[in-house]
């Protein structure tokens, strides 16, 4: 293939960035690459393999030359925009909130549902981070024994909220250091030394006590999975860790599957590497995570209080395979079975 016309919106942002920065280390056959942001953003000039491209005004942009549109821009730009891309001709990939459950938009693992994709009317939803990692773990699992409930703790690291957080910690950092009394901008309180439990840090609390973060992990896992029967419940804790995102889950399966079992159907799973040694002190770590593909799984090991539970460790980069990666996979396919839009 010569290549097809690609646009990334948000470009200038942290996961536009990873977008960049992704298809030009998989070779992803770009005929010409156009780069859209905010008004803000318009005329700086971002590089894309051996040259620079001008940053268009959203706003203003046409996408009648575009096949695809990879969207990471916040679902209200999503919202006014994506549609407008879809019916100019373009296939939209949308990292954003804004049509992850809508009924006419499939919502894709790659390595999980890529035959969704098929069915789409031009925007194709990449599911939160949070969800991306925990059902790469789960799917094995789900396919080997079925999967009953879901208990899950996470542990997000402040890149998740953009750099503008990652600024936030590391100055916060500085001033409890020097005994400075620590701003807050971004987060409703201290992130330095602390643990929010509370994603996003803009959202108020659901009438259910849930947040839209905790909300995201049951509805997205359900649909990806094609389950509405499957249980599960969680909690989403914002860590004061720059990159990579951790969660403790917690699987009652419906037929019994040993921690060896569990591993090994991990292991042959497409994305997903085993680290699990805990005698040698291996199990996945957040900043090792940092820059890295895979979804990490460890301390694989059986629940006792229930009769057929699992415990497991994920980890993964947020922003690669918790959304520009995923993405860009995305795109792969679609090429690969020539369903764009």
């Amino acid at each position: 293939m010569d290549g097809i016309n690609t646009a990334i919106v948000g470009a200038t942002g942290a996961v536009g960035e990873q977008m960049r920065k992704i298809m030009q280390e998989r070779n992803f056959p770009v005929k010409n690459m156009r780069y859209m942001a905010s008004s803000r953003s318009k005329g700086r000039k971002l590089k894309w393999r051996d040259s620079y491209v001008e940053v268009e005004n959203l706003e203003e942009a046409d996408f009648s030359d575009v096949d695809i549109a990879l969207f990471s821009a916040g679902a209200k730009r999503s919202k006014k925009y994506a549609r407008k891309a879809a019916e100019q001709g373009a296939t939209v990939i949308d990292n954003s909130s804004a049509f992850r459950m809508d009924i006419d938009v499939p919502l894709v693992i790659p390595e999980v549902n890529p035959e969704d994709i098929k069915e789409n009317t031009g925007i194709i939803a990449n599911p939160n981070c949070s969800t991306i990692q925990m059902v790469m773990a789960l799917k094995p699992i789900y396919d080997e024994a079925g999967i009953k409930r879901i208990v899950v703790a996470t542990y997000q690291s402040v890149s998740g909220a953009g750099k503008k957080a990652v600024d936030e910690l590391m100055q916060q950092i500085k001033d409890f250091q020097q005994g400075k009394k620590c701003k807050t901008d971004i987060f409703p309180h201290q992130i330095a030394f602390e643990c929010l439990p509370q994603i996003p840090q803009s959202d108020a609390f659901g009438e259910n006590g849930y947040t839209t973060e905790e909300m995201k992990l049951l509805n997205e896992t359900r649909k990806i999975m094609k389950d509405e029967n499957l249980a599960v419940t969680m909690t989403c804790v914002r860590v004061p860790v720059v990159g990579g995102h951790c969660e403790a889950v917690n699987i009652e399966t419906k037929k019994e599957i040993s921690p060896a079992r569990a591993r090994e159907v991990l292991e042959k799973f497409p994305g997903v590497k085993v680290e699990d040694n805990p005698e040698k002190q291996v199990y996945p770590l957040a900043n090792s995570s940092w820059g890295r593909d895979e979804v990490f799984v460890g301390r694989i090991r059986k629940d006792y209080s229930v009769k057929n539970g699992l415990n497991i460790w994920v980890v993964a980069d947020n922003l690669r395979k918790g959304a520009a990666l995923n993405a860009v996979q995305i795109a792969e396919f679609i090429l690969k079975k020539k369903t764009v839009n």
